[in-house]
């Protein structure tokens, strides 16, 4: 469930990295909306219409494709009509001169 079967390597991962880790319960969509709202945009915009009878290896390429577009061409509403990439840069921008 949830990718558990994944758990003790991410866990040993974010551990090597000096990263917290902060598990959700199940089913909490209200604690993590940014993920959810992501899973659906790959979900409608990628996965429902990238045929299924794909390698893994053409998966990940398509996917690669897909996210080159997302991040740096697609504008994102709640990002103020900003790419993701446009985004990140205004941001580390601001942050620059605080």
């Amino acid at each position: 469930m949830g990718g558990s079967e994944f758990a003790a390597r991410f866990e040993a991962a974010c551990q090597a990295q000096w990263l917290q880790l902060f598990v959700l319960p199940p089913c909490s969509p209200k604690l993590n909306g940014h993920v959810e709202r992501a899973s659906r945009t790959h979900a409608e915009e990628f996965y429902e219409v990238t045929p299924g009878a794909l390698s893994i290896a053409q998966l990940n390429q398509q996917l690669q494709a897909w996210e080159r577009i997302r991040n740096p061409v697609r504008p994102h509403q709640a990002q103020g009509y900003l790419t993701p990439k446009q985004f990140l840069a205004q941001s580390l921008t601001s942050s620059k001169g605080s």
